[in-house]
């Protein structure tokens, strides 16, 4: 086996498109920061009972475990920073009013999401605790959105979900276990000849809500229908009532909604609203996040959050401005070229010093030359 070849899906990140991952991900936690998101870095490997709020089995497939050799404890690689998010604020900082986070690293997966993906993404995320309301999620939204402009994406959509529908109708049935499973997965994959089978053998009110949210999809009149077509419970009442709340709020902030009641594509720790953004060119949502309440009931403290997410090497298809071209200077010790080379990179130049430097390769369009006792930069020529 050649000793440069990479696992499956596992590729190096190379000057380009470093640079591009970089610049993002610089000015996206600059934006966090001032919507009042602090940073903070949880480390890549943990004992895997922290990389899971709740029983999480498609989470934990993702995972790879090794063994602590300091312990013999099982860790794991994260492949998702939020639950790691989730333990710093219910365990560490442990905050009396709503605490804003935010984070930005490698996660690895032990498979990828699609053939194309990698299985290394690049998360960038932010997080909002103790707020139930939803002018949290409408906040969140809002970063995410314009997160996705300093990335240069146009034509952004927004897919709002609620996952507390489902529950609703599958709690009202009873379901539990694999069937309960069974049903979900159907509704992830808007299969609906499957969902019509597995639903079959309940209630006619239950079974037609089921097999109706495939199909409450678009923007408008969703929700009207849904009012229509879903049994009348609390919680899908109170879901509806969400929704039409945060439509309101998202549509003042000149936000594009469209609604997609079966839209439960989302880890298994959310708990009520979800949401993905879509833009052309794009074949999956580029960014997703939703409500996720009580997530720190595990590390010993509940609370309410909400929050979303991106892939930034996904962000890297899209159009990016070319490096500046660099200046190329003399190797030398004489201090008026020294000085020379530290002002020009102190008005932001890049200065490179020949030590056998390939002018095409190395992007330099210019040098710096002694003339007339100065040193200057000139065309190269």
């Amino acid at each position: 086996m050649r000793n440069w070849i990479l696992p499956q899906n596992i590729s190096d990140v190379l000057p380009r498109e470093a640079r591009q991952i970089e610049a993002m991900r610089r000015s996206m936690l600059d934006l966090f920061a001032r919507y009042g998101y602090e940073f903070v870095m949880p480390p890549l490997v943990e004992y895997v009972e922290s990389l899971f709020l709740h029983d999480d089995p498609a989470l934990n497939l993702k995972t790879f475990k090794l063994v602590d050799e300091l312990t013999g404890r099982q860790m794991g690689l994260r492949a998702d920073i939020t639950p790691q998010v989730a333990r710093i604020d219910a365990h560490i900082l442990n905050r009396k009013g709503v605490a804003r986070l935010c984070y930005a690293g490698s996660v690895v997966n032990t498979r990828p999401d699609g053939i194309l993906s990698t299985r290394e993404p690049r998360q960038i995320g932010a997080e909002l605790y103790g707020c139930a309301g939803i002018a949290a999620d409408v906040e969140v939204i809002e970063l995410m959105f314009e997160s996705m402009a300093l990335a240069g994406l146009q034509q952004v959509s927004l897919d709002i979900g609620h996952i507390g529908l489902f529950h609703a109708l599958a709690d009202a049935a009873a379901l539990t276990g694999e069937a309960r499973e069974q049903v979900f997965a159907a509704l992830q994959q808007k299969d609906l000849p499957t969902l019509q089978q597995t639903t079959a053998a309940l209630a006619a009110p239950i079974r037609q809500g089921l097999t109706a949210l495939p199909t409450l999809y678009g923007a408008n009149d969703v929700l009207t229908r849904a009012r229509t077509v879903l049994p009348a419970l609390p919680a899908i009442t109170a879901a509806l009532d969400a929704l039409e709340e945060l439509e309101g709020a998202l549509k003042a902030r000149a936000i594009p909604v469209r609604f997609d009641l079966a839209e439960v594509k989302s880890s298994d720790y959310h708990t009520g609203l979800v949401f993905a953004a879509y833009a052309p060119g794009f074949a999956n949502a580029i960014a997703r996040g939703g409500r996720y309440d009580s997530v720190g009931e595990k590390f010993g403290r509940s609370r309410p959050a909400t929050g979303f997410s991106l892939d930034l090497r996904e962000l890297t298809r899209l159009p990016f401005p070319a490096a500046r071209p660099a200046i190329l200077a003399p190797c030398g010790e004489a201090p008026a070229l020294l000085d020379a080379i530290r002002a020009l990179r102190g008005q932001g130049e890049t200065v490179i010093v020949d030590l056998g430097v390939d002018c095409e390769e190395a992007n330099c369009d210019r040098r710096l030359a002694l003339r007339d006792g100065q040193w200057q930069v000139i065309p190269l020529v």
